[in-house]
């Protein structure tokens, strides 16, 4: 999910990412790392596990007038705090970063 979301270039998403000093293309870069090329699997699309299903309930939690936005499901994915994307988002929050000229 937290791939999807990146790839979208929400400019919510990267604002959130930039108040953190997080590197967009760090974060994306990672994710792919870890989930690999995926060349070897058919695409079966997100697959609805408690965790995703937990993510939903949060973001609809945060969503404004009952609509989710891409923003909501990103800090839920933060606030759940248990997948791999919240593990590589907290890695890349707790990096440092070289300075910005």
């Amino acid at each position: 999910m937290l791939l999807a979301l990146l790839e979208e270039h929400d400019p919510a998403i990267r604002q959130r990412l930039r108040e953190e000093s997080i590197e967009h293309s760090e974060v994306h870069a990672e994710v792919r790392r870890a989930l690999g090329t995926g060349e070897d699997r058919a695409w079966e699309g997100i697959l609805v596990t408690p965790r995703v299903r937990k993510i939903v309930a949060l973001a609809e939690a945060r969503a404004i007038r009952g609509e989710v936005e891409p923003i909501d499901l990103f800090d839920a994915i933060r606030e759940e705090g248990g997948g791999l994307a919240a593990e590589i988002l907290q890695h890349a929050a707790l990096s440092p970063h070289p300075a910005r000229t």
